[in-house]
């Protein structure tokens, strides 16, 4: 069991004898511990993020650029021990957290490439021999909060922008998952980035709002629930920081009486049970045309029902556990209150004996619009599933929603498509596919889903602001 430090000014260090043990989810068993952060951790870590975005901003953006590409190799070179570190406190494979970690990688790679694309803009003027110049500048300190799920993807989803645009970043990662971050820190110290330009820091609740609160913070992203977005945007109160924040899903899927059946319900099982159901753009309800309802709920049962779970560290075709004993509690809760409320259990739906947090795939018919198990996030395998008569009642159903981040559509009729893509209330729609996130889109939600977005050109320019200059001459 490895014991990790803190990562701040370019070093690794323990101020404090407070430990965080981290578990692996497949087996309840301890597999590493970090050092928790003090405050005086924290605020060292924004001054000496501080002091590394003064210069790093001065750099040439191409520059930069190198700097994030040195960064990509040395963790494609470390991509096997961060896959190790994420396999053992996440419960995913060898195999997929060290392709999440060499995915990471290139995401350094895309953003290296914004280097000599960051524009501004010349604006006419309405006074004669004056140019109006509009500047993209970077914001300072980027206080990054990341989640359990993905975390070595959004790590660098958040940092790598950040930095080609100028900015310096503290980390807070998950305290299910901290131990891969810090084999990112690794990563970083040998790419031998500026002294102070990433710091990462596990800590409690307490010591992260310290941290975002500091005077210098300019901007805080979170990927988190509604209520951490909330808490965040309390954060920002303290020196107007800009927030950006991905929050809850719940992905509608709509099916077509066109559709073709077998490779919608086999994208969906695959989009429901990977990672456990733990992603933010996991199919979380369906809406299926009366006349292939019974047919489709039939394929998703059987689809479901094959689905074998389990230590993926031993074989990793199995679906692997939720991340906590909590969430499977609240799982199975909701699970247990929707077939009270009258949904129809196909499959699944009990708690498994044994070590490790699973639970098996789920699916439940006969659900209503109004039911907690269609309007809250679930964030595990559990698939509820609802009829509809016409293609108006499925856009008013999935629209009548507090959440607005991704959505799909299974159909061979364009005309059906551009209509679902011109009345869908939500940042995505994935057409004939589950979604994916490509990192050259942009990945941002409407209502509760957040606020601002990733990926992409448009994610880029989150973290930086503007300054206009007017010049007469």
């Amino acid at each position: 069991m490895r014991t990790y430090r803190n990562f701040i000014d370019g070093e690794f260090v323990a101020t404090t004898s407070e430990r965080i043990e981290v578990l692996n989810p497949a087996t309840g068993a301890p597999v590493g511990q970090v050092y928790a952060a003090s405050h005086a951790d924290a605020a060292r870590a924004v001054l000496a993020a501080s002091a590394a975005q003064r210069a790093w901003r001065r750099l040439p953006a191409a520059e930069r650029g190198a700097c994030l590409n040195r960064f990509a190799q040395a963790i494609d070179a470390r991509a096997a021990a961060i896959g190790e570190a994420l396999a053992l406190e996440s419960g995913k494979s060898a195999a997929d957290a060290t392709a999440e970690a060499r995915y990471a990688a290139e995401i350094l790679r895309y953003h290296a490439g914004w280097a000599r694309r960051i524009e501004g803009e010349v604006i006419p003027s309405d006074n004669p021999d004056e140019n109006l110049i509009l500047m993209r500048e970077p914001i300072g300190v980027v206080a990054c909060l990341i989640p359990f799920n993905f975390p070595i993807y959004t790590l660098l989803r958040k940092i790598a922008p950040a930095l080609i645009a100028g900015n310096a970043v503290v980390v807070r990662p998950s305290n299910n998952t901290p131990c891969s971050a810090f084999e990112v820190a690794l990563a970083a110290q040998e790419a031998a980035l500026p002294t102070g330009l990433v710091n990462i820091l596990a800590m409690d609740h307490d010591t992260a709002a310290a941290m975002c609160t500091r005077r210098g913070v300019g901007m805080i992203t979170l990927t988190g629930s509604v209520a951490a977005g909330r808490k965040v945007l309390d954060y920002c109160k303290e020196n107007i920081a800009k927030p950006s924040l991905e929050l809850g899903g719940k992905t509608p899927a709509i099916i077509e009486p066109d559709a073709d059946l077998e490779a919608a319900a086999s994208a969906i099982v695959r989009s429901k049970t990977t990672h456990c159901g733990q992603l933010c753009t996991s199919i979380e309800r369906v809406y299926v045309h009366e006349h292939v309802h019974d047919r489709f709920v039939a394929l998703l049962r059987q689809k479901m029902s094959a689905i074998r779970f389990g230590d993926r560290a031993g074989d990793e075709t199995l679906m692997g556990p939720l991340a906590n004993a909590k969430a499977r509690e609240d799982v199975h809760g909701m699970v247990k209150r929707a077939v009270e409320a009258g949904a129809a259990l196909e499959t699944g739906g009990h708690l498994p004996e044994g070590a490790g947090y699973f639970y098996p795939p789920t699916l439940l018919s006969r659900c209503r619009q109004d039911m907690e198990i269609v309007q809250e996030e679930i964030f595990g395998p559990v698939l509820p599933v609802l009829s509809y008569t016409s293609l108006d009642e499925a856009l008013r159903m999935a629209n009548d929603h507090q959440f607005g981040l991704s959505s799909v559509l299974y159909t061979e009729n364009y005309r059906t498509a551009m209509r679902v893509a011109n009345e869908i209330e939500a940042g995505e729609l994935y057409v004939n596919r589950t979604p994916a996130d490509p990192y050259q889109g942009f990945h941002a939600g409407w209502k509760r889903s957040g606020l601002g977005g990733d990926d992409g050109k448009h994610g880029m320019l989150e973290f930086t602001q503007t300054r206009l200059v007017v010049m007469p001459y």
